[in-house]
């Protein structure tokens, strides 16, 4: 390995930055998705997503000297974490035709108790102290919290099926950062991994689209379009290739507790940008999230 890719055991000023930077975005991402699904069918603008994404990858790589389709051992490992990348978001996106957006959302959010189990059986270098495992909970906790009401509403019917695909998504989340850092994906570069992910869906969306009877068109607004292109150059594509250059170097357990504050962030771009009520519980997940990974990232 070369000393931009030696494994640090911890977050380090840079890693915590790029995260929370990250997971702003990625919460201000569900607030596109929301202000455009209205116009552009969820997996349709999935697939326009990831087929720029794909796209805009392939001519980074190009630009930059990085070889995509050299043989180095990673394309069964690659092709899997691209179909439980594929799925994941399948199961996200099927799941809210059955059950609301809360709900959904702290189901998904067991991804980190998948890969806090699962890593440290590959990579033992990955196991959470107790104190972690502490931290781990209060910001699951504090999550769920902020999304409560999801809980106390009326059942809808099938709502079953939701929370399952909902799980589902997690798990297969935890699955594949598990895939990359127990493979030979973990020695890969950064695009390569991210490019396995990316091109396998954009395979996948299409047909799960037609499969859900959605028209297709190109025919949209601004706004539509502006959303699309912040969600693909900025979340498909620099965000992603940030994240899975930090699985490289950093610990994946401790990466994982940051994305709680995703679903946070969207809450607060919602009261920020959309004018949603400010509720105690938002202000209680901010503060259980914040502690949880102060507790999970101490040394």
């Amino acid at each position: 390995m070369s000393p931009a890719t030696v494994r640090k055991t911890h977050l380090d000023t840079l890693a915590i930055t790029l995260l929370v930077v990250c997971c702003a975005f990625w919460g201000f991402q569900q607030i596109l998705i929301k202000a455009t699904v209205g116009e552009v069918p969820p997996l349709w603008q999935a697939s326009l997503r990831f087929w720029g994404a794909t796209a805009l990858l392939w001519m980074w790589c190009r630009a930059r000297g990085v070889p995509l389709f050299n043989r180095d051992g990673t394309l069964k490992a690659g092709l899997l974490a691209g179909l439980l990348f594929a799925g994941e978001f399948a199961g996200i996106y099927l799941g809210l035709m059955h059950t609301s957006a809360s709900r959904l959302t702290v189901f998904l959010y067991t991804s980190p108790f998948v890969v806090a189990l699962l890593l440290p059986r590959v990579v033992p270098g990955e196991k959470l102290r107790r104190i972690q495992w502490i931290g781990l909970s209060l910001a699951f906790a504090a999550v769920a919290v902020a999304f409560s009401e999801g809980f106390t509403a009326p059942s809808a019917p099938g709502q079953w099926r939701g929370d399952a695909l909902g799980l589902a998504a997690g798990l297969l989340w935890g699955l594949t950062t598990l895939t990359i850092r127990a493979s030979r994906l973990s020695t890969a570069s950064a695009e390569k991994t991210l490019f396995y992910q990316v091109a396998v869906t954009a395979v996948v969306a299409p047909f799960l689209s037609l499969a859900l009877g959605e028209a297709w068109a190109l025919d949209y607004s601004a706004r539509a379009w502006t959303s699309i292109g912040l969600q693909t150059v900025v979340g498909a594509f620099a965000s992603y290739l940030t994240w899975m250059w930090m699985l490289r170097v950093y610990p994946a357990t401790q990466m994982s507790t940051f994305t709680f504050l995703t679903p946070v962030f969207a809450l607060l771009f919602g009261v920020v940008l959309l004018g949603e009520p400010l509720t105690l519980q938002l202000v209680l997940a901010l503060v259980g999230v914040a502690v949880g990974i102060v507790l999970v990232s101490k040394r």
